[in-house]
């Protein structure tokens, strides 16, 4: 037997002696009158009443001194010391803890507030209680890149050794709930959209497939929900958003999860310059909200969120970076450009997604502060209007910061001719092998022929927000619990 089977006999042994004592392993009910946190916020305040507590949490450390034993435990607000003694506690009662009680139970502990000579706060414990026992030992050394796979697979214990690991989801949290809040004042409509479809589409994709048996037949996990809120328009609500997971059966790296958060929003009436004012001020305001200031440090580097953001054409982009004309070039000799910088053409793709290869390869790392890439060339979104000025471009936006593409957002094509145009011009690579192109909805084609008003549309991935918020360098410390390859496949 292993020295970790040996720990896991003990405390469950442990456990046995506890409920041998009359008292249980995992009680209903638990007595708790304040948080960690608020007991240190109103320390004198409670130390001055001379009024007992009842605090819980995980026990963190034990050390003993003879008839004096010092622990740390801490809840979810806060970290904290108890005092245990064997005068007021008793010797029975004393050995009793000292004997059954291990680092990573749960316990109850009910005392009176006082401060050590050293001035730490403390419980001084009259009375103590098990809530969990914990059967498998703690891991001595949890943080660090070395354990780096393990934190975002057990990120219970993530959280537990790591409490920086907390507040990034409580920021994630608030950059959610400063969201919805500005979207309500803006007179924008919650709404929830299908998450299994009968075909995909919003997004150029490869989707996961699975199968409905009720109805026999096929259906996909969304890559967007775009085309069911612009569905929406055409009923009539003007302004309409949703917040939600969407899955697509991509690569795994820094910046791609299999499923992950966006927000869509769809303005009736509006354009894509409209929109560009909007998420000025949506940013602009949550950023402050959430961290106080519109200046943030990211990876070292300051970022500032000071409205007007920058624009530059895509074309210019990339000129600007790898001296190739975006707007002159041919397909095939920008396949031979894109080559030569080790860029090898998906089969079935076009000049919009070659160009765009070459952008996130060589454009995208050296953009820092928020800068709005606009007038994609014709080809690069399906469901994007093109500029009346240049229809070789189209009316659109992707907002960039530090390197992440954050935001993507045009004025919608509402022309259906037009659209099933696109979608057919989508079919044709995919059938030459291009995996990621749109399909056909004949659905939401009908749907357009009623009439969809002029409108812009936005997508963000909530989890890149998050990063930068929260200095994080991967989507997957941002997930609480993100796509991971199963130890027996790693192994």
């Amino acid at each position: 037997m292993s020295v970790f089977d040996e720990i896991i006999k003990e405390r469950k042994q442990k456990a046995e002696a506890i409920k041998r004592a009359g008292f249980s392993v995992y009680p209903l009910t638990v007595k708790k009158t304040h948080t960690v946190a608020k007991a240190l916020q109103d320390f004198s305040k409670i130390q001055k009443s001379g009024k007992e507590v009842f605090l819980v949490g995980r026990v963190r450390t034990i050390r003993g001194h003879g008839k004096i034993t010092f622990l740390h435990f801490n809840d979810g607000s806060g970290l904290m010391q108890a005092l245990l003694k064997q005068d007021i506690l008793g010797e029975k009662s004393y050995r009793f803890f000292l004997e059954n009680f291990d680092i990573g139970d749960i316990a109850e502990f009910r005392g009176v507030l006082l401060k050590t000579k050293k001035g730490e706060k403390t419980i001084e414990v009259r009375n103590f209680r098990m809530l969990t026992k914990n059967f498998l030992p703690l891991p001595e050394k949890w943080h660090g890149l070395k354990d780096i796979e393990d934190r975002y697979r057990k990120r219970y214990l993530d959280l537990i050794f790591n409490p920086e690991v907390k507040n990034k989801f409580e920021i994630r949290a608030k950059i959610i709930q400063e969201i919805r809040s500005f979207l309500e004042r803006e007179e924008f409509l919650e709404v929830e959209t299908p998450i299994l479809q009968p075909i995909y589409g919003g997004a150029k994709a490869k989707p996961f497939k699975t199968h409905l048996n009720a109805l026999d037949m096929d259906l996909y996990l969304r890559i967007a929900p775009e085309l069911y809120l612009k569905r929406l328009l055409i009923g009539g609500i003007e302004k309409v958003y949703e917040i939600g997971r969407v899955f697509r059966n991509e690569g795994i790296d820094r910046s791609h999860n299999p499923d992950f958060t966006t927000l869509e929003f769809y303005w009736a009436y509006a354009d894509y310059k409209d929109l560009m004012a909007l998420t000025e001020k949506m940013l602009v305001e949550t950023v402050k909200k959430i961290l106080g200031k519109t200046t943030i440090e990211y990876n070292g580097k300051k970022i500032n969120f000071k409205a007007p953001f920058e624009r530059i054409e895509f074309s210019q982009l990339i000129k600007r970076h790898t001296k190739i004309d975006i707007d002159g070039i041919h397909l095939e000799k920008l396949k031979e450009e894109a080559k030569k910088m080790g860029i090898v053409a998906s089969p079935g793709a076009k000049k919009a997604e070659i160009a765009d290869e070459i952008y996130k390869e060589f454009c995208l790392s050296k953009i820092q502060n928020p800068l709005f890439v606009i007038h994609h060339p014709i080809g690069a979104f399906a469901l994007a209007k093109q500029l009346e000025s240049n229809p070789k471009k189209l009316a659109n936006f992707q907002l960039v910061i530090a390197g992440w593409e954050l935001i993507n957002a045009f004025s919608e094509l509402n022309d259906p001719i037009e659209q099933r145009k696109r979608f057919e011009e989508q079919e044709k690579s995919f059938k030459l092998g291009f995996e990621e192109a749109q399909r056909i909805d004949e659905d939401f084609l009908e749907a357009l022929g009623y009439g969809m008003p002029p409108a812009a549309g936005f997508g963000m991935g909530i989890d890149r927000l998050a990063v930068l918020l929260t200095d994080s360098h991967n989507l997957r410390e941002v997930i609480l619990f993100p796509t991971m390859k199963s130890q027996q496949s790693k192994a």
